[in-house]
């Protein structure tokens, strides 16, 4: 069978309905946002994370949660399956990817989304040089933005290169371009540049399998937590811009997640992906993706272009 082919499985139906994913990290962000959008797609969305009904991660919001994620996912139309997952605790992702494998007996796609790091940002890194920081915020940064990555990767690419067309997606903040320039601090610039080496480096081994790595990143994200922290909500985030004139560059979770969708179901990913940092406004030019309202924000070329290369112009300019 074509795996890349729309077809239908379990009474499913699209580009993705024979597929089996796993979004680790999909609590809320765009790993919630990527999760639906495959389910929607009609894959199978083994999601996890670590705030459940029950109980809360570190990030300390309640009002999100992996049951609610996988349910979202079932109502797009796929399978969503919650999977209560600390990804540093190598035995919980070794019993995750065991679960997988026995209940499907493969893996095609691995969405990294792994984070959890925002709530050190503020106090501990924003403004602060490496050694202002906190060792242990700093080693929790690397900890939550990079360690959790790899155990992962580790873990589950065993079962992910059963598949005929292997996909890897690592998820983190910025391109490779745009990251030439220093994020902020030490401990962040080095949470956020290693998965674009990781999907790097593992674009160099599945390519054997006939494997597809890539590193993506969203631009200025509208997440749960981004607009609680301006106190607006998506359908009035416009009024944000009086505070912080570039959130009207902003996109939602979603313009990131249809875009690697879209990736996911191209039988030619590999070789117009394989190893490459790209951005969701470069996928969405490419698979003709817009965003929920129909724009198609390009933040990270407003940045480069008014913000860091001083031209005129406007947010609108790069929708």
């Amino acid at each position: 069978m074509n795996k890349d082919r729309n077809t239908q499985h379990n009474g499913r139906s699209g580009p993705l309905a024979d597929r089996i994913a796993l979004v680790a990290g999909a609590t809320r962000g765009a790993g919630r946002a990527l999760a639906v959008e495959l389910g929607r797609a009609g894959a199978t969305v083994y999601v996890t994370g670590r705030t459940t009904r029950e109980r809360a991660s570190e990030v300390g919001r309640t009002t999100e949660t992996i049951e609610e994620t996988a349910e979202l996912v079932s109502a797009a139309g796929g399978t969503g399956i919650a999977v209560p997952t600390d990804h540093l605790d190598e035995d919980r992702v070794r019993a995750l990817v065991e679960r997988i494998d026995r209940e499907q007996g493969r893996l095609d796609i691995l969405v990294n989304d792994l984070w959890g790091g925002e709530h050190l940002l503020v106090g501990s890194v924003f403004g602060k040089k490496s050694w202002e920081t906190p060792l242990a915020d700093g080693l929790r940064i690397l900890e939550l933005g990079v360690r959790s990555h790899v155990i992962t990767a580790a873990l589950a690419l065993p079962l992910l290169v059963r598949s005929a067309a292997p996909l890897h997606v690592e998820v983190t903040d910025g391109t490779a371009v745009s990251n030439r320039r220093y994020r902020e601090n030490l401990y962040y610039d080095l949470a956020k540049n290693a998965p674009i080496r990781i999907a790097f480096g593992l674009g160099e081994e599945l390519a054997e399998y006939g494997g597809t790595a890539v590193a993506v990143t969203p631009g200025f994200l509208r997440s749960e937590q981004m607009l609680a922290h301006f106190g607006v909500s998506e359908e009035n985030w416009r009024d944000a811009i009086a505070q912080e004139p570039g959130f009207a560059i902003a996109e939602s979770p979603h313009y990131l997640a249809r875009a690697v969708a879209a990736l996911a179901a191209d039988p030619d990913r590999a070789a117009r992906w394989n190893g490459k940092s790209t951005s969701s406004a470069e996928l969405a030019r490419t698979y003709g993706v817009r965003d929920i309202d129909g724009s198609r924000p390009d933040a990270w070329a407003y940045f480069e272009d008014v913000t860091y290369g001083g031209r005129d112009g406007s947010p609108d300019d790069y929708r």
